[in-house]
């Protein structure tokens, strides 16, 4: 055995956490991504997705990504600058500009390339990258790579932001990177706020639409629309494996700023290209989205319907605003436990531990589609409430 494989060999977590009985990881589903899964056989709740909107298993998105495999082949054997640009990803990258109110569009093969490949390649030595300190990893990985000077401020507070601008050159570049819903804990970015600040001290805004898109604004092209802000925001960024029943992820501003990425970016010069199958599908979860506006309306009704719920059994929830909702158990133990026996029970939900959160504010992530029924969340409402105060988390 090599060395390295010692070194490595000492991190036994998941391998402890087997032996309890409590590793909740890599659980492998034999079905598509529905409200209900099958998992060993049996069915199980689905409360785990990202598919806000449902499409995953959409016929439209099926038949456009066979389609496209059908004329382009299964991959584009190359990245996107090289060999690799098809006709539909520019059709999509025009579509996608229009969507969020932007000139111009960009696509990657995942929304993770997008965060590391742009964050990192927009601003020089001299500039600064301020950052919410709940920022998704992807952004936070993009941070390690950058050679710009990096500043932090506390999650959604504006006055520590401030504080921040202020110590800034106020002739250098500043950009302002923030997600739009936090993907823990389910609330929105202070966009408004943020806006007004950036104007005061002529910074940028670069906002990630991950779980917003879809989700928020008249259209579902994410806060930025919901606020009327997409003019003031420099670079907003999607992702397809959330809303739009894919993966892949883009990046849209103005024709300067995309031009200087399609030449700089890393992640998408030295990146094999997002498939034809995927482009498809994206193209077709736009149409979807644009025709089938129910799924918005009901996504939002069965949010409320179970926040209602959960906070009737006496759950704290946070200040969540969004299908994402955080049910806290400030216990890294009885959260592994929870999740296992409500696993059993036939509900699928997310925990979430140190290091990801602080031990003191670990929970357990429900998040909502527009597909479950008010039965299916009045059943998890009622097997997550028994579980959990079966172990004192809930009285």
């Amino acid at each position: 055995m090599s060395l390295l494989s010692n070194v490595l060999g000492q991190y036994d977590a998941p391998q402890k956490a087997k032996d309890l009985g409590f590793y909740p990881y890599f659980r492998p589903i034999e079905s598509d991504q529905d409200t209900i899964v099958t998992i060993n056989g049996k069915p199980v709740l689905m409360f785990g997705s990202n598919s806000y909107l449902g499409l995953t298993n959409h016929p439209k998105l099926k038949e456009a990504s066979i389609k496209a495999i059908e004329k382009y082949g299964t991959g584009c054997a190359g990245s996107r600058f090289l060999n690799g640009t098809l006709d539909i990803h520019i059709e999509l990258e025009q579509r996608l500009a229009k969507l969020v109110h932007k000139e111009s569009a960009l696509v990657y093969a995942t929304g993770f390339s997008v965060n590391s490949g742009v964050v990192p390649c927009i601003t020089g030595r001299e500039d600064y990258l301020i950052f919410d300190e709940y920022d998704h990893a992807s952004i936070i990985e993009g941070k390690r790579l950058t050679f710009s000077k990096q500043l932090k401020f506390r999650h959604n507070d504006m006055e520590s932001l401030e504080k921040v601008l202020k110590k800034c050159t106020p002739d250098k570049l500043k950009v302002i990177v923030i997600d739009g819903v936090f993907s823990m804990e389910g609330d929105v970015a202070k966009l408004p706020e943020i806006v007004a600040l950036s104007k005061k001290y002529n910074a940028s805004i670069y906002v990630d639409e991950a779980h917003s898109l879809g989700v928020f604004g008249e259209t579902g092209a994410g806060i930025c629309e919901h606020f009327g802000l997409s003019n003031d925001v420099d670079l907003i960024m999607g992702t397809f494996s959330k809303s739009l029943g894919t993966i892949g992820g883009f990046i849209a501003s103005d024709e300067n700023i995309i031009n200087y990425l399609k030449h700089n970016s890393r992640t998408l010069i030295f990146s094999a290209s997002i498939t034809p199958a995927s482009t498809g599908c994206v193209l077709a979860a736009l149409d979807v989205m644009a025709e089938e506006t129910w799924r918005k309306d009901t996504l939002w009704a069965n949010t409320n319907r179970a926040k209602e719920g959960f906070l009737k059994a006496g759950f704290e929830i946070g200040p969540t605003q969004s299908p994402i909702i955080p049910l806290f158990v400030r216990d890294n133990t009885k959260t592994f436990v929870l999740t296992r026996n409500l696993m059993d029970d036939g509900v699928f939900v997310n925990p979430v531990v140190s290091p990801a959160v602080p031990s003191e504010d670990s929970l357990i992530r429900y998040s909502l589609m527009a597909t479950h029924t008010f039965d299916q969340i009045d059943e998890s409402i009622f097997k997550i409430s028994k579980a959990a105060r079966a172990l004192g988390i809930i009285k």
